[in-house]
């Protein structure tokens, strides 16, 4: 489509001098415009399939949704992460996100879970609450929560990458249902009402992929349908549903983990960990829940401790008990992060401490003396070719963009000085590219929303 012509285009020109001058206000609204026109209005979401959440894209839609621009900037966000929690992407037994959506409905999901995606999920959801005080956007952020600590959580309190899609090498199989399991689990009126609820049907709705015909297994989904209009259809009272459906969720979900489980990527990734360490801490401040703090502290104070040396330069992994490869921009940037979201959940000096500290490091160790901005890998990592330079948000947010929200907080917080022209570099860096095509650029977009007041 048109907006992949003018990615493809942007991408193959990323080389040249992209440098200019600090973008005025209007980007905002230019970037806003284009997620507009690209709205799924029917399902949510932007283009067309495969769908990926890119919550990035509504955090800053939830940013504009403060403007003038609001009121659809809103509806967008809304739409989306109505239609994701309802669809087959969210796991409606155990929880959590699965890896994006191969059709437009947010129907039949890839069916990996990543430690990524259930962050970034998280705030998105967390901020939706914050902005609407919609009680669903906070329960979903629990019931991430509730996955992630349960499953993904290790014993030295960091967090696990993900989950595989197969089972027994078949991808989806751990989740799937077919009406007869449903009948032969359940009593008789909680099978009816889970079948009518979650839209089952014994030809299934999940199809071959080869094929394209359907299995006869079935993803549990709310895509249509309400507990009222439930309820009215089964003549019973919605209280009645959400009991039934409360007790079958309970007795499916313990047949289910008597399944082959998908396997578990048991990497401890310092970016994906600093993104959960944001998400638990951000969680905890605005749902007043002290536990997620204590988990998000557990995790940061096991990187610095086990991730981190005497110069404030982190490492990338740490599996089976050891630490290594040296780290890149986003696990600096990423798990500076989660220090921010800490010090703001706990008012620890320590933690803005630690972070000014290591956003000392990546400027120095990452940043591109010639054309700004900062590369993927540091200044004493091994010598490449070519050395790349990620700028456009992709699945999760690049490292600029997180490095630019990170060092508009600390302004915010009262840092000065260096960081202030810092910051305006890296604007700077990448001002042509962001004028060019502004909807590769949400969450340094929402970086610049904040910078603006201090530089």
């Amino acid at each position: 489509n048109d907006s992949a012509s003018e990615l493809t285009k942007a991408l193959k020109e990323e080389g040249k001098d992209n440098t200019g001058p600090v973008p005025d206000r209007d980007i905002l609204r230019l970037a806003t415009k284009g997620f507009q026109q690209n709205f799924d209005r029917d399902h949510g979401g932007f283009g067309n399939a495969p769908k990926f959440p890119s919550p990035h894209v509504l955090l800053f839609l939830l940013r504009m949704a403060r403007r003038e621009e609001g009121q659809d900037c809103l509806h967008m966000v809304e739409k989306t992460l109505d239609s994701m929690r309802r669809g087959g992407m969210f796991d409606h037994l155990g929880y959590g996100f699965h890896r994006y959506s191969t059709d437009k409905q947010w129907l039949v999901p890839h069916f990996e879970k990543m430690l990524y995606d259930q962050a970034m999920l998280a705030l998105a959801y967390l901020e939706a609450y914050q902005v609407t005080g919609t009680e669903l956007h906070a329960s979903t952020a629990k019931e991430i929560f509730n996955y992630v600590l349960r499953d993904l959580h290790s014993p030295e309190g960091v967090f696990y990458s993900g989950e595989d899609a197969d089972s027994e090498g078949v991808e989806g199989k751990f989740y799937l249902w077919e009406v007869s399991e449903i009948r032969e689990n359940l009593p008789a009126r909680e099978a009816e009402v889970f079948i009518h609820a979650y839209n089952l049907a014994k030809k299934g709705n999940f199809p071959d992929e080869a094929t394209k015909q359907l299995t006869g297994t079935n993803i549990p989904h709310r895509l249509s349908g309400s507990d009222h209009t439930l309820a009215k259809d089964m003549g019973i009272s919605r209280k009645e549903i959400r009991e039934l459906l409360s007790s079958s969720k309970e007795r499916l979900y313990n047949i289910r983990e008597q399944r082959t489980r998908p396997q578990l990527d048991d990497k401890v990734l310092t970016d994906w960990n600093g993104l959960m360490i944001a998400a638990l801490a951000y969680g905890g401040r605005i749902l007043d829940e002290v536990e997620y703090i204590q988990y998000a502290e557990n995790a940061a104070n096991f990187i610095l401790d086990n991730m981190l040396d005497s110069n404030n330069h982190l490492l990338h992994r740490y599996k089976d008990g050891q630490s290594g490869i040296q780290g890149f921009i986003d696990d600096h940037a990423f798990f500076t992060w989660g220090l921010m979201e800490l010090y703001a959940a706990t008012d620890k000096e320590f933690y803005l401490q630690k972070s000014v500290a290591i956003t000392k490091t990546f400027l120095n160790k990452f940043r591109d003396v010639d054309q700004g901005g900062l590369y993927m890998t540091g200044n004493d990592s091994e010598r490449l070719l070519f050395r790349p330079k990620e700028s456009f948000d992709g699945a999760i947010p690049s490292g600029n963009s997180v490095a630019l929200n990170v060092m508009a907080d600390l302004l915010a917080s009262g840092e000065n000085g260096e960081l202030k022209r810092s910051t305006k570099e890296l604007i700077q860096a990448f001002s042509g590219l962001i004028r060019e095509y502004p909807t590769g650029f949400a969450h340094f977009l929402s970086g610049l929303d904040k910078a603006y007041d201090y530089l």
